[in-house]
């Protein structure tokens, strides 16, 4: 995903000498190409992500797109009250770019996990939150963001992810893209879980379960429509998420569900509201939080049948 990322922003930023790509000391490896190419265009700003979002917002007044970028907790939490006041209060041109959703960087420990970004970012008024699940809707999602005018928010996975999409698929902020269709469950998968998703939705297709898998790839605007259209289908509803259970897309679809008074059977898949006493690798982690494939799949089935 990180590598689809600068990809796409360094053939935006040659041909649009507006887009400046600022990041906070890190990314080496994967944006030698950028720093190159278009020196003009690339600021390490170092280790300052507060000043990072000051500098971005004072950016846009003199016409240009900046692009911050950083490991999610510090491109979203280390300085959320300048997202909020510099950047989104006035409704500037940012685009804020988190890398290592959820437990991408595993063993660095607690400081390092991206588990809490879109719940807290969710609460931001004129913010739009995107999370790509495969390289290719990291793609389209950082074309949507740079055509966007205001602030937006990119989650990304850093793990090598496959591309789960077979062809290009129509990509719109605020719609869902439903990957196959099913009538026993809906299940949405969103970020870096959207391939554990398409797993588990093989795995219960040998169980007999049909399953409508859907990619949440836009967290807010949130799909309205695509989620009360699945409760409507479908006998039951799964989000699944390498994210807090609390704030992310298991509320955002709760928030729809609750509110459209449609009685259904309901489940959110995510990471316990608890601190993880073990530290490891990302799918131990996964693991560690009821994330692993068969672990979904029996969350599933016994909601199902409950």
């Amino acid at each position: 995903m990180r590598t689809a990322f600068i990809n796409t922003l360094y053939k935006i930023a040659k041909r649009d000498k507006r887009v400046m790509f600022v990041a906070a000391d890190l990314g080496y490896s994967v944006v030698e190409r950028f720093m190159q190419d278009l020196p003009s265009q690339y600021l390490n700003i170092g280790i300052s992500e507060q000043n990072m979002a000051g500098v971005a917002a004072g950016m846009t007044t003199e016409g240009k797109i900046p692009v911050i970028y950083s490991i999610v907790p510090f491109a979203t939490m280390r300085n959320f009250e300048q997202i909020r006041n510099d950047i989104c209060y006035q409704n500037l041109n940012v685009k804020i770019v988190g890398v290592g959703a959820g437990f991408s960087y595993g063993p660095y420990a607690h400081t390092h996990h991206g588990l809490e970004d879109i719940g807290i970012l969710r609460t931001l008024a004129n913010l739009v939150i995107l999370c790509p699940g495969d390289p290719i809707e990291v793609g389209l999602a950082t074309r949507e963001a740079l055509s966007h005018v205001g602030p937006v928010y990119l989650r990304l996975g850093k793990a090598g992810e496959p591309n789960i999409h077979k062809n290009k698929p129509r990509f719109k902020i605020g719609k869902g893209i439903v990957l196959q269709e099913g009538k026993d469950v809906t299940v949405f998968g969103t970020s870096n879980l959207l391939q554990r998703a398409q797993e588990v939705s093989v795995k219960l297709k040998d169980k007999g379960v049909s399953v409508r898998l859907v990619s949440m790839h836009t967290i807010k605007p949130i799909d309205v429509d695509l989620i009360i259209d699945s409760v409507k289908k479908t006998r039951a509803i799964f989000t699944v998420e390498e994210h807090s259970i609390i704030g992310g897309l298991g509320s955002a679809v709760a928030e729809v569900i609750a509110e459209s008074g449609i009685r259904t059977k309901f489940k959110r898949i995510g990471v316990p509201d608890r601190f993880t006493k073990v530290i490891g690798l990302q799918e131990y982690m996964r693991k560690a939080n009821g994330l692993g494939v068969e672990q979904i799949i029996n969350t599933i089935l016994t909601t199902l049948n409950s």
